[in-house]
Formats: C-alpha cells, sequence, structure tokens
C-alpha cells in the first residue's frame, strides 16, 4: 500500500511539474505528450476530431466582398428600390407631357333618318363624315413647369433613397455575414469539447476494465460526452440557420457560408462625425427638404395665367352651308384663375407643413447619425476590452485543463475537478467567440455608422 501511495505522489508531483511548465497559450489538452504514468494504467486514446456534417458545409463559401455585391444587386430591398427609383422617372415623364405640345386625331360618322331639305337643297345629309386633327401647344404654362420640377426632385430624392436601401441591405448582409462567421467557431469549440469529452470516456472506461478505476468516474465522464455531443449537434443546426440566413440577406435560394474576413479601421471620432453628415439616409433627408422648400417657393404659380394655342384642320363631307370640305382654324386661349373655392390656399399651407416636417426630420436624422457614430465608437472599444479579457480567460481554462488532466491522468484525482475544467474551458471558449463576434460587429456599426460602409 506504502509502495503504491509513493508511486501515486511521485507521479502527482511529475504531472504538477509537467502542467506548470506551458504558458497559458499552451496547446488544446488533447495535444499535450502523456505524462507517466503508474504501471497498468492504460493511456487515454486520442479520437480524430470530430467532422462538421456535411449538412453544415454543403453552403456555398463566398467573399466577404462578394457577399455585399450580391446583397446590394439581388436583394429583396434593393431592387424595390431600383424600380422605385424607375417609377419616380416615369411620373417626370407623365408629368412634363402637360406642357408639352399635344395631337390628337378625331372622327365623326352621323347617320339621321333622312337628308335634311330647305328650299328643295339638302342642307344636311343623311351620311356625314368629319374630321379633324388637333394641335395643342402650351405657350405659358408656370402650374406645369412646377409640377415637373417638382417630380424631378421626387425622382432625386428616389435614387438617394435607393442608395440608402442599398446601404442598409449591405449592412445586414454584413452582419449575416459576421454571424456566420462566429457560429462557425462556436461549432469548432463544441467539435473540441467533444473531442475531450470522448477521449475522457474512453479513458476512464480503460482505467475501469483495468482494475485501477471506479464507476462513478465512467458514469460522469459517459454524461459529459453525451451532453457535449448534444451541444455540437444544436450549434449544427444554429450554424445551417446563419448560413439560410446569409442566403437570404444575399437574395440567394441557397445557403452560402462565410471565409475570414478583416475589416476596414476605423476613423477617428473627429472624422467619423464629420462623415456621418453626408450619410446616405441624412441626404436623402436634406433633398427632401430642398424639394419641400422649392414647393413652398413656387406657391406664386397657382395664381399666374395659363396660355395656349391651338389647331385645327378638317375634313367634312358631304359640305355644310357653314363647313367646306376641308380647311382649318386655330385659337388661342387664355385660361386666368380668379377664384376656386381657397383650394389654392389650402395647398400653400399643406406645402408648408410638409417643409416644417422635412426640416425636423434632418435634423432628427443627423442627431441620430451622431449619435450612431459615439455609441458605436463605445461599443468598439468595451468590445476590444471583452475579447481581450476573453481571450485571456480562455488561455487560463486551457491551462487548468490541462493540469487537471494531468492530475488525473496520474490517478492522483477524481474525475470532477477534470469534468469541471473541462465545462469552464468549454464555456470560456465560448466566450471568447462570442466577443470576437461582438468586437467585429462593433467595427462595422462603426464603418456603418460614419457612412465608410459599405463605401462609394
Amino acid at each position: 500500500m506504502s509502495d503504491a501511495r509513493l508511486l501515486r505522489g511521485a507521479a502527482l508531483s511529475l504531472a504538477l511539474l509537467f502542467g506548470l511548465a506551458p504558458s497559458r497559450a499552451a496547446a488544446q489538452p488533447k495535444e499535450l505528450p502523456p505524462p507517466p504514468l503508474a504501471a497498468g494504467v492504460p493511456a487515454i486514446p486520442m479520437p480524430p476530431a470530430t467532422p462538421i456534417p456535411a449538412g453544415a458545409t454543403g453552403a456555398t463559401k463566398v467573399s466577404f466582398a462578394e457577399t455585399i455585391r450580391r446583397a446590394m444587386a439581388k436583394s429583396p430591398t434593393a431592387v424595390l428600390a431600383s424600380e422605385e427609383a424607375r417609377r419616380a422617372e416615369a411620373l417626370v415623364r407623365q408629368v412634363r407631357a402637360s406642357w408639352l405640345p399635344a395631337l390628337r386625331g378625331n372622327a365623326t360618322f352621323t347617320r339621321l333618318d333622312d337628308d335634311r331639305e330647305f328650299g328643295g337643297r339638302v342642307i344636311l345629309a343623311a351620311n356625314q363624315l368629319s374630321a379633324n386633327l388637333q394641335l395643342e401647344v402650351p405657350l405659358v404654362a408656370p402650374g406645369g413647369w412646377a409640377a415637373s420640377a417638382r417630380a424631378r426632385e421626387a425622382a432625386s430624392v428616389a435614387k438617394l433613397s435607393t442608395v440608402d436601401a442599398r446601404r442598409q441591405v449591405a449592412v445586414l448582409a454584413g452582419r449575416a455575414y459576421l454571424s456566420v462567421i462566429a457560429q462557425r467557431r462556436v461549432l469548432e469549440t463544441a467539435g473540441r469539447a467533444l473531442d475531450v469529452a470522448r477521449a475522457h470516456e474512453d479513458f476512464a472506461l480503460s482505467r475501469l476494465k483495468g482494475g485501477v478505476g471506479n464507476r462513478l468516474d465512467a458514469v460522469r465522464a459517459t454524461q459529459e460526452r453525451a451532453s457535449a455531443q448534444a451541444r455540437f449537434e444544436a450549434q449544427v443546426t444554429s450554424l445551417a440557420r446563419a448560413q439560410e440566413a446569409l442566403g437570404l440577406a444575399v437574395g440567394e435560394e441557397t445557403p452560402l457560408d462565410a471565409r475570414d474576413v478583416a475589416l476596414a479601421d476605423p476613423p477617428t471620432v473627429a472624422d467619423a462625425l464629420r462623415e456621418a453628415a453626408s450619410r446616405s439616409d441624412v441626404s436623402v433627408q436634406r433633398e427632401r427638404t430642398e424639394s419641400a422648400r422649392k414647393a413652398v417657393r413656387d406657391d406664386y404659380v397657382e395664381y399666374l395665367p395659363l396660355l395656349s394655342a391651338v389647331g385645327q384642320p378638317f375634313y367634312q363631307n358631304p359640305t355644310s352651308l357653314t363647313q367646306p370640305t376641308t380647311g382649318w382654324q386655330a385659337q388661342v386661349l387664355l385660361t386666368l384663375p380668379l377664384y376656386d373655392g381657397g383650394a389654392r390656399y389650402g395647398r400653400s399651407e399643406e406645402r408648408a407643413a410638409l417643409l416644417e416636417q422635412a426640416r425636423v426630420r434632418t435634423e432628427a436624422t443627423l442627431r441620430q447619425a451622431r449619435s450612431e457614430v459615439r455609441i458605436a465608437f463605445e461599443a468598439v472599444q468595451r468590445a476590444d476590452a471583452s475579447l481581450g479579457a476573453a481571450r485571456e480567460a480562455a488561455s487560463v481554462a486551457r491551462e487548468a485543463l490541462s493540469l487537471a488532466e494531468l492530475a488525473y491522468r496520474a490517478g492522483a484525482t477524481s474525475n470532477i475537478e477534470l469534468v469541471d475544467a473541462q465545462r469552464r474551458e468549454r464555456d470560456a471558449e465560448t466566450d471568447a467567440v462570442v466577443a470576437e463576434d461582438a468586437a467585429r460587429q462593433a467595427r462595422l456599426d462603426l464603418l456603418a455608422a460614419c457612412g465608410r460602409f459599405p463605401g462609394p
């Protein structure tokens, strides 16, 4: 009995010696060289790394730049915004037509029960055919000119709105892309935890079969392996969901997978606040405010006259007392609006209210943009600090797991300490992945807040 104690004590001392030697950045427990064990104790069989199921890797891998390009071109939101801009251009043509020349053709056939005669002469035939061309040319049309200008401004706003819609689509696609990267890292962490749990289970069962272990340790190891397997399967499903979400964000029919990406360096606070004033959503609101201001400025056109010229060549068969077979006539029409029941005053007040609303929205959008910049800078700083702490915790947890495994292999402790170290290491690794994703997302939000993403 004393020889066994001495052997166990020597093994524990040697285990601690080996455990203290690695730095905090030591390799995973499965990569450590096995320490010397007591006679008759089998070594832990190390299984191959758990492969990621095909369902989680069948998605097409795309680069970050390609993802953003596809999203801006194929996303339903971006396509709808482009079609809205095209509709605005069509409305410009419709409004402009109101003050451009218009040519119309007219034809009339009339059938009477009989000829109309006066003094034995037919003055109105039973069958009559009349035709004419009417050319209308607006000479002075201030209302139409003003409406056309407002339509062009609305089309300009629609184009800027398309740019802003693409920016928002790009941000959503970028976030989905980074989420896929984070979820894959979480899955890899779960896979490593499953490998360690399997190795621990195999070792505990081998010790039990060799007569140097106990049933309790084997049961604990099996339970930990089953829990690790369940977590791994759940993370596979989460990765598949993230890939599907990325495909939807890009406008694809299939899931997409992500590669690692390095985001651009964020600007300084002063530069970011200055650039936020030129963000696409702020530019859209400014354009709307300017359009509303011009509409208020052009209120006077409601009181101006409308002058147009009308020319009409005609054909009449048979002729009548007052209508030859062919001829033409021309008119100049002057329309002067005098009283319309107050409709013009109502429209003027409506435009003034719209202008004030646009100004308020512009100021609110600019304040929101600057607030997002400040929040994003704070988030980046805190996320970087959190990431550093999480990585330090993960490194220490790996070292603690190495020491716990070495001590358990030497037979100096039960596997309670090892199971606890495994859980802590897994949680620390997961926290590090989550912190890394938060840091990336914060940088993306900062670039979007100051208008540098997705770029020109």
